[in-house]
């Protein structure tokens, strides 16, 4: 560990509240837009090919990889660009391209512009892991995981508010999302044009180097140590495991427990609650009771659990028993946010997040694909057995695989 990083917490800048809340409407307001168009972006697709639905789902498929890729491609540039110019201005012009691209969006004539408009979607959202960088720079190391914890709980109100105000808004016209969308971007950049201090003095920033930029270059710095490589591998089969819900859910819900979509929406609504209960209220009090490895350790032995009852379940009641389990998963990537900042010098935050996100990116690459593959052939005519919810034990397993790896990483840190 660098002398930077392991720099007491008194030499660090005090947690901005201002600063840390908008950084907190920041991600609410992308996961919010991102929610806003669940509902409607599937049926503008369909419109433009003859509401051919095989047709649009394929093409749905190839937005989302086409979304993840930009995300993989521009989040370690996102990140090395912060480190060198601040991360006031990297997040601002994020948020005023977001707005513009949904604007590109609601106006977009053909399923080329709408590409596009996802295309740069993926780009501007990049800019989350700035946002981490950000709470990195000016939380002390001890209080991260809660911080971290808090802005966690943005990705679960989004998630709870944006599909249902969608699905609201696009009844009366399925353009109207992208309009909110971008007036809620433009209203964020504008807020944080007035209010947001910058957060990296000039003397901690470094140089903007292509070698840790690019994407490939960017993991370097992910290998630099070993504890902290240890710890992103059993991110990365974490963030694999979590693709499961967005790729197979709806698919499983509606095939083995016959769920209508107000039932599978219900649903998800749930889960953004109890993520957002457990991000918002849960990680501050766990970490100060067990401290960081022992809430990663705990948080993902929960997820393992909650992904076991998910397939498991027979009937849908039981697989509302797994909710709240899973939703103590949360508490695991606040502790590792939290660890892995800790490994890196202040001028290197905006890297870390860059590279981290960049493998989250990978992981919503491989994730759909595997999942999707493993679900149909459970179910089909060739399958050894039926088992519909052999997605959510492969998850399962990769969640065990990811505690093992974290548990031997710090084990061998202490050593």
């Amino acid at each position: 560990m660098s002398e930077q990083a392991s720099a007491p917490a008194a030499d660090m800048p005090p947690v901005r509240n201002a600063a840390a809340a908008f950084i907190f409407v920041t991600i609410l307001l992308d996961m919010l837009a991102l929610g806003l168009i669940i509902p409607v972006l599937p049926k503008l697709v369909e419109s433009f090919v003859d509401n051919d639905t095989a047709s649009a789902a394929r093409i749905f498929g190839l937005f989302g990889t086409a979304w993840a890729l930009m995300q993989f491609l521009f989040s370690p540039i996102l990140g090395a660009l912060s480190d060198r110019f601040g991360r006031r201005p990297v997040v601002l012009l994020s948020n005023f391209g977001l707005a513009l691209d949904y604007v590109l969006m609601a106006l977009a004539p053909s399923l080329s512009w709408l590409f596009i408009g996802r295309v740069i979607s993926g780009i501007t959202s990049a800019s989350i892991s700035t946002a981490f960088a950000y709470i990195a720079d000016v939380t002390p190391p001890e209080r991260r995981a809660a911080v971290f914890g808090k802005i966690g709980a943005a990705f679960g109100a989004g998630f709870i508010l944006g599909p249902a105000l969608g699905g609201l808004l696009g009844g009366m016209d399925p353009r109207l999302p992208f309009w909110i969308a971008a007036g809620l971007s433009f209203t964020n950049t504008l807020y944080g044009f007035l209010i947001l201090p910058e957060s990296l003095p000039a003397e901690r920033r470094s140089p903007f180097r292509w070698k840790s930029a690019n994407p490939l270059g960017a993991l370097h710095l992910l290998r630099s140590n070993k504890i902290l490589a240890g710890l992103s591998l059993a991110n990365f089969f974490g963030q694999v495991a979590h693709v499961v819900l967005p790729s197979t859910f709806v698919l499983y819900a509606t095939y083995r427990y016959g769920w209508s979509t107000t039932t599978v929406g219900l649903t998800l609504a749930l889960v953004g609650v109890c993520s957002m209960v457990v991000q918002g209220a849960g990680v501050g009090p766990i970490v100060k009771r067990f401290g960081e490895r022992r809430t990663l350790l705990v948080g993902l032995a929960a997820g393992a659990l909650g992904f076991l009852i998910y397939g498991a379940a027979p009937t849908g009641e039981l697989f509302w028993v797994g909710i709240p389990v899973m939703s103590l998963w949360g508490v695991a990537g606040a502790a590792i946010q939290a660890l892995t900042t800790q490994l890196v010098a202040p001028d290197q935050q905006g890297q870390l997040q860059g590279a981290t996100n960049n493998v989250n990116s990978i992981a919503q690459l491989v994730g759909p694909f595997l999942f999707t593959l493993t679900f149909a052939w459970f179910i089909g005519d060739h399958a050894p057995l039926k088992l519909p919810g052999a997605p959510f034990l492969l998850a399962s397993a990769l969640l065990l695989l990811a505690l093992l790896i974290a548990w031997r990483t710090m084990a061998a840190q202490k050593a």
